[in-house]
């Protein structure tokens, strides 16, 4: 740990535990309910279990994302965060602002927006709560003695999120135009500026674990950026295909939604490269398989599923199926909850000191969870192209359809069982860290050096 305030990001890290935790257990109400295990229903009804669980991955991601920059901006600048306190005020905040918004769900204080169902309230806290967040790490850079490519990348990626949240509090009586305009957050965050936040991150988790040199790591930096822009922004049409939009939008949303999958095969092309290219071994081994497996694990959800069921022709039986689940299950933990983890993975032994890393469990939590994962999306592919066919080809009544499938959620079920296994093992890693260190011990970058094992030999100034 380079920066006393650093230390702040672990409040982020907890948090996002706690809420990937919860998000968990009503992963696993859906999905008995879809088996027709549905016993809840009384006190938790299935929509507001689906609002819950899509929105506390949307927070726990950027409780994590948070946590990161708090963790990275300071060492980017080369400075203490401008203001620890604030950062508390606005942990605290956010911390609020979720519990209310999810007990808001089950009182049925929403706005009824896919994915964007929190009160309006509450859209205005948001707003001011991630303002806050932004001019802190702003003010952290704008003061620093410098800021890399790396941090710069990092803060416009969040910077960016924040102002594109704006189009979703834009509500209209006409349907098409407010799903259009709604599309702007939920496209352009994953698929857009969330992509600029998961290559800063990997590009700062490579410079620090590869040994490969930071203008080599930025300078892929950069194409990645371009790619998602060219590929992102206008992929947005894919979502347009079905809602009343004009028809040019088929042709702009299928070609560039056939484009989307380069950025992410160029990440994991990127980081595999950097990793070869290092000659050094970091010992913290746990973080880097976790920053591949993001790079490996995101093309295969975001990229190649991704193309596989939004171009014209498919998406016109998949759209709005378990398909859709499918591809959106390994296209979040890929791209997102992994590169989350990997910086957990890679901060807590800064922070606390404590080298967990070198445990079975923390391996294992990374197995286990992927296995689980592929398992679950494999359960929603085959219960997917079974709707698809039995709906939209033969012709079947949806509840019916719906009945057929519980059999595929069962499998579905055996396998959340071994991804939420692994989530275990990581979170009792998590705890067993324990606190931060109030003192600094050294800068990483003299720790990292000291830790690096060049070309196997033993690192002696770590041990």
């Amino acid at each position: 740990m380079t920066y006393k305030s650093q230390r702040i990001a672990y409040l982020f890290f907890a948090t996002s535990m706690l809420l990937l935790s919860l998000q968990i257990v009503y992963g696993f109400i859906m999905a008995f309910a879809h088996m027709g295990y549905d016993g809840l229903h009384p006190v938790i009804p299935f929509n507001a279990a689906r609002a819950t669980h899509t929105n506390l991955l949307v927070v726990w991601l950027l409780s994590g994302f948070m946590g990161a920059a708090y963790f990275i901006i300071p060492e980017e600048a080369e400075r203490e965060l401008w203001s620890p306190k604030l950062a508390i005020a606005q942990w605290a905040a956010l911390v609020i602002v979720g519990v209310t918004a999810i007990v808001g769900f089950h009182l049925n204080w929403w706005e009824g927006r896919k994915f964007l169902e929190i009160p309006r309230p509450l859209d205005y806290l948001v707003v001011v709560d991630v303002l806050a967040f932004i001019f802190n790490i702003g003010a952290t850079a704008w003061r620093g003695k410098r800021l890399h490519t790396t941090g710069m990348v990092l803060f416009v990626g969040l910077l960016a999120a924040a102002l594109l949240y704006l189009p979703g509090m834009i509500t209209f009586d006409n349907q098409v135009r407010d799903s259009y305009f709604r599309w702007w957050v939920v496209h352009l965050w994953v698929e857009g500026v969330w992509e600029l936040i998961l290559g800063s991150l990997l590009s700062y988790l490579l410079i620090k674990l590869t040994g490969v040199d930071r203008e080599i790591i930025e300078k892929w930096l950069y194409v990645i950026v371009g790619l998602t822009f060219l590929s992102g922004i206008l992929g947005t049409g894919h979502h347009y295909y079905f809602i009343g939009t004009p028809k040019y939008w088929l042709a702009i949303g299928g070609i560039f939604s056939a484009l989307e999958p380069l950025s992410f095969l160029g990440m994991a092309l990127y980081a595999i490269a950097m990793a070869r290219k290092g000659g050094r071994r970091h010992p913290n081994r746990i973080a880097l398989t976790w920053t591949l497996g993001c790079a490996i694990m995101s093309f295969l959800g975001a990229g190649f599923l991704g193309f596989a069921h939004t171009l014209p022709m498919v998406n016109r039986y998949t759209h709005g199926t378990l398909v859709t689940a499918m591809h959106g299950h390994l296209a979040f933990w890929g791209a997102y909850a992994m590169i989350v983890l990997a910086v957990i993975s890679y901060a807590m032994p800064k922070l606390t000191g404590r080298k967990l890393y070198q445990g079975w469990a923390a391996e294992w939590a990374f197995w286990v969870s992927n296995v689980g994962m592929l398992g679950m999306t494999g359960a929603f592919a085959v219960a997917g192209i079974t709707q698809v066919y039995l709906e939209r080809k033969v012709g079947m009544d949806f509840l019916l359809v719906q009945k057929a499938l519980h059999v595929h959620f069962f499998g579905l079920v055996l396998a959340a069982t071994l991804f939420t296994t692994g989530i275990t093992l990581f979170i009792v890693t998590f705890v067993r860290y324990g606190l931060p260190r109030a003192e600094v011990v050294r800068s990483d970058a003299d720790e990292d050096a000291g830790e690096l094992d060049v070309e196997g030999a033993v690192p002696t100034a770590a041990q």
